[in-house]
């Protein structure tokens, strides 16, 4: 992500198959569902080249001549994820997409948004991904103004900024790496405190 002059490792740019050919681009998504259903079923610690490999049913080459290693294969998965997850607050169903009322669409962004992080906490840590960084980069930029847009719906007008900020700070790579390590909490906790904090103060606006 962008931090001045200097870059991270972490570049997501949403086009990762546009020039691939039909095939490898087959098999980059064979790969890619393969350690999605690793981290889903098992957590992040079990993909492995190896475990990926054996989950998609091809040779350990295959995965290495695609990814070079495991931060390679890594980055690539959250390349994905955040692409599909863009979509899905832009066009997907409810409540996550159009539709749902703003409270509801901010609520399941926010669980969306800590699962993706939690998946990929490691990954996103070594990337550098912190608050400043994230809401600085395309695609914090593209989430910010999702985030804008619904808390400008529920009322908020010349905080919106500052709002925003408060709203999504908890949801950063760093934010959950502390609360999960430092305090003890688990994902279903941080996320039921977090929904709580944006409902208290939803709800508080809306009372006004």
């Amino acid at each position: 992500m962008p931090n001045g002059p200097d870059h991270s490792p972490l570049q997501i740019s949403f086009n990762t198959s546009g020039t691939e050919r039909a095939d490898a681009a087959r098999n980059r998504r064979l790969l890619l569902a393969a350690a999605k259903n690793l981290i889903d079923h098992h957590g992040a610690a079990a993909v492995t080249m190896e475990a990926v490999a054996r989950e998609a049913g091809v040779g350990k080459g295959t995965v290495f001549r695609r990814f070079g290693n495991r931060t390679g294969l890594m980055l690539a998965l959250l390349d994905h994820s955040e692409s599909e997850m863009q979509q899905a607050y832009l066009s997907g169903p409810e409540p996550l997409g159009p539709g749902a009322p703003p409270l509801d669409r901010l609520l399941a962004y926010g669980r969306a948004r800590l699962k993706l992080t939690c998946d990929h906490l490691d990954i996103l840590l070594e990337a550098g991904a912190a608050t400043d960084d994230f809401m600085t980069h395309p695609v914090g930029r593209a989430s910010t103004q999702h985030v804008q847009i619904l808390l400008r719906q529920l009322g908020f007008a010349d905080d919106l900024d500052f709002m925003s900020l408060a709203v999504q700070a908890p949801l950063a790579a760093g934010s959950v790496r502390y609360l999960m390590v430092e305090v003890g909490l688990d994902l279903e906790t941080i996320t039921t405190q977090w929904q709580d904090m944006v409902t208290v103060l939803a709800t508080s606006r809306g009372s006004r």
